[in-house]
């Protein structure tokens, strides 16, 4: 076990041992202090938000909306570890979802449905609560290193019910895994605000282009399942979600399939946008986001990413 590892294990015993409120004001005061530090996760969280808000928000506000950024960040990672000891009537009770309804009519129906996420709020608690109220839930998540920690969450997210696919390496292509769950009626979540690799839908992200995941769009468009968004966000009291849509799909015989997965994929980066846009301190983007940042100007992050279900399959 590495010192990464050892890391995280004393962050679950710890964050589960200790009271909610000592924790959490531990938690809080890290990130601040990382605020004050500007490494290259916090500045380019900094970077990333200015993009959202604009040119015209005076740069002490921009200061104060990235401090929020940075302690909203810190709330997932607390919220993650104490997760696991949790009841199930708690994961219920701590955490709202707006239009839930929706997913239980199309597991009702059995044509499951795709939902495409952006990386804010904590959508461990989101997936956990769906899988609190039967129905089934199947993702992706992405082989980060070490591979210890990868086991780790792969087994933290299974105790909370969620069935979890490896973007590779399964026994089958976890695209073609996830087209049978959806046409058996399950709920498919993935993260779908960021996709720099080659392949990538090149999408307008408040004003600058980017790459997102054309996973979501493809199983859409291959089983018929829905399509939603969702956005997610902090409250005082609790992590909430709001589902948009169904989104509209391109006509078959509209266009080529890649031009149809172009259109759909930009309808999820605009509905993705919105949601940020109403709650940009919860945006959790410490990475390079849009196509002209340099990795070197405001660093590409160091800060650990949250070990997340990923939108590329």
């Amino acid at each position: 076990m590495n010192l990464t590892e050892l890391g995280y294990v004393a962050g679950w015993r710890l964050a589960r041992a200790l009271p909610r409120p000592v924790v959490a004001a531990a938690f809080q005061a890290g990130a601040d202090r990382a605020h004050r530090a500007r490494g290259k996760g916090a500045t380019r969280l900094r970077a990333n938000l200015r993009r959202v808000v604009g040119p015209d928000l005076p740069e002490t506000e921009l200061d104060a909306l990235a401090k929020q950024g940075m302690r909203s960040y810190a709330r997932y990672w607390m919220e993650a570890f104490r997760l696991p000891s949790r009841s199930r009537q708690q994961i219920l009770d701590g955490f709202h979802l707006g239009g839930s309804e929706l997913l239980v009519a199309d597991v009702a129906a059995g044509r499951g449905a795709v939902v495409a996420l952006p990386h804010a709020g904590n959508w461990d608690a989101a997936g956990a609560w769906v899988a609190a109220s039967g129905l089934p839930i199947t993702t992706v998540a992405e082989r980060l290193k070490p591979e210890g920690v990868y086991k780790r969450f792969l087994a933290f997210r299974e105790g909370l019910g969620m069935e979890i696919l490896p973007t590779h390496g399964g026994a089958r292509p976890a695209f073609d895994v996830l087209v049978d769950r959806l046409g058996a009626g399950t709920v498919v979540p993935l993260l779908a605000d960021r996709d720099l690799s080659a392949r990538g839908i090149e999408v307008d992200f408040f004003g600058g282009r980017t790459r997102m995941p054309a996973g979501p769009a493809l199983l859409t468009i291959r089983t018929g399942a829905p399509l939603y968004v969702a956005s997610l966000w902090y409250e005082p009291d609790m992590p909430r979600a709001q589902l948009e849509g169904p989104l509209p799909v391109p006509d078959p015989d509209s266009a080529p399939l890649d031009e149809r997965v172009r259109v759909l994929t930009q309808r999820i980066a605009d509905c993705l946008a919105a949601g940020i846009a109403r709650h940009p301190q919860d945006w959790h983007m410490l990475q390079r986001m849009w196509l002209d940042q340099r990795g070197s100007t405001d660093g590409g992050s160091t800060a650990a990413p949250p070990p997340a279900s990923a939108g590329s399959v």
